[in-house]
């Protein structure tokens, strides 16, 4: 019997591949990207034209981890309100949203919620 883990992540890979398709990250829009795993979340805002990083945010910079937990909704609304105003202040305003193939449901959602509430335009 395959570890239930292993097949989780290859699927959570798969549907990332389909989601890649349609998802491109542009100077005018680039793409925020999502990782999750049990402890951290890392949101990064990405212009895949150039292959560079505009702006990240993570739940591992110390700062953060010492705000409070780093695995939960509260932490994930943190991020997302940091990554948009990190982005707001290297000049983006609209950006494309790929979930990673994660759910849009719990962190990410939140994250996603929080980056809206702070100004960014999905």
């Amino acid at each position: 019997m395959a570890d239930i883990s292993a097949v989780r992540r290859k699927s959570r890979i798969r549907r990332h591949g389909r989601v890649r398709k349609r998802v491109h990250g542009t100077a005018a829009r680039p793409r925020l990207a999502v990782f999750r795993s049990n402890k951290h979340l890392v949101l990064q805002v990405i212009n895949d034209d150039e292959g560079t990083t505009l702006a990240a945010a993570s739940t591992v910079e110390a700062p953060q981890r010492a705000e409070g937990s780093t695995g939960s909704i509260d932490g994930a609304a943190r991020i997302g309100k940091l990554v948009a105003e990190r982005a707001k202040a290297a000049g983006v305003e609209k950006v494309v949203f790929d979930r990673g193939g994660f759910l849009f449901h719990g962190r990410v959602a939140a994250a996603a919620n929080a980056a809206r509430e702070a100004g960014l335009e999905f």
